[in-house]
């Protein structure tokens, strides 16, 4: 954990993700800290075999950065960047139609919540990528993540829900990010994940900027080595009225060295984030979150979770045109 800052804003958050080929079974968590507001973000999405999706989100009370543990969510540091554990016990909403979302209080209202236990060992894979720069790379008011890094992992453990229950045997991403965040800093961002196996996964980075061309970059895995990506093309197929990302064309690019993916989003989850701005507009934000299946050529698949946020603006995503 690091030192709380003075800003309003702060944030110290992890987030981990993983899909087991097996099962056909997926999901993510995060658990951020905001002392400074007096509450944490606590998000569970699990995405399983039939289509069904499992999602639980909770603002707790958090009035310290010492551990990660509220709303039910724990993570431990058992051993740094090599062994962590993932804990949840609370409630789940079941939606049969995970598009309903995209308006929470009629989600909530109209399926049903059952009991929730997950119980995650994670092991590090690859090395970890980022950490803190040693100069702001961050313009005032764009404030995100001060410091970030990110590593592909193997998870093993079960998840249950009411009656159902699943042992999980998988791959995935975790991240970990503190410092000053507004999710109203980005104009909009894709942020796209994917495992072959213990041996092969990706990450994809495109942040834009309202003033300025952003940032692309990521980087591959390839079992013994970490290469660091400096450009990252992204070619979106939308899909409905609400423009979720139904398909994903990617190019990762280091010199002259070129990987390419297509992906196919198998399930997706709309969460929204809502800010009040000085003037008092409602900044409305969205955070899609796509359980992708990725076509790596040659037969070969990879999956993981295809992120996009986006600032909504007269009713459409700012970042249509990529």
């Amino acid at each position: 954990m690091h030192t709380l800052g003075p800003e309003s804003t702060f944030n110290e958050s992890m987030y981990f993700n993983l899909y087991d080929p097996a099962n056909g079974l997926g999901a993510f968590f995060r658990l951020g800290n905001r002392p400074n507001e007096g509450t944490g973000e606590m998000t569970v999405c699990i995405y399983l075999p039939d289509g069904r999706v499992a999602f639980m989100f909770d603002r707790p009370a958090v009035t310290t950065n010492d551990a990660f543990d509220a709303g039910g969510m724990r993570f431990e540091v058992l051993e740094p960047f090599t062994n962590l554990h993932v804990a949840y016990s609370g409630k789940a909403l079941v939606l049969t139609d995970p598009l309903q979302m995209s308006d929470p209080k009629a989600a909530f209202s109209s399926n049903p919540v059952v009991e929730a236990r997950v119980d995650l060992a994670y092991e590090g894979l690859s090395p970890a990528f980022g950490g803190e720069p040693a100069e702001p790379h961050e313009a005032p008011g764009e404030e995100f993540a001060r410091g970030h890094y990110e590593q592909l992992v193997s998870s093993s453990g079960t998840i249950s829900l009411g009656s159902e229950a699943w042992d999980v045997s998988g791959f995935g991403l975790r991240d970990h990010s503190w410092g000053p965040r507004t999710w109203q800093a980005p104009w909009y961002y894709r942020w796209l994940t994917g495992n072959e196996g213990p041996s092969f996964g990706f990450m994809g980075s495109r942040i834009a900027r309202r003033d300025g061309p952003g940032t692309r970059g990521g980087f591959v895995w390839e079992g013994a080595d970490l290469v660091l990506c400096d450009d990252c093309r992204v070619e979106t197929t939308w899909k409905g009225g609400d423009r979720y990302h139904a398909e994903v064309d990617l190019e990762l690019r280091s010199g002259a060295r070129t990987w390419k993916a297509h992906g196919t989003v198998r399930s997706l989850v709309p969460l929204r984030n809502r800010r009040k701005a000085p003037s008092g507009e409602v900044l409305v934000t969205r955070i899609s979150e796509g359980l992708t299946e990725w076509d790596l050529g040659g037969g070969r698949k990879a999956f993981g979770l295809a992120e996009y946020l986006d600032q909504i603006v007269d009713g459409a995503p700012a970042g249509l045109a990529e």
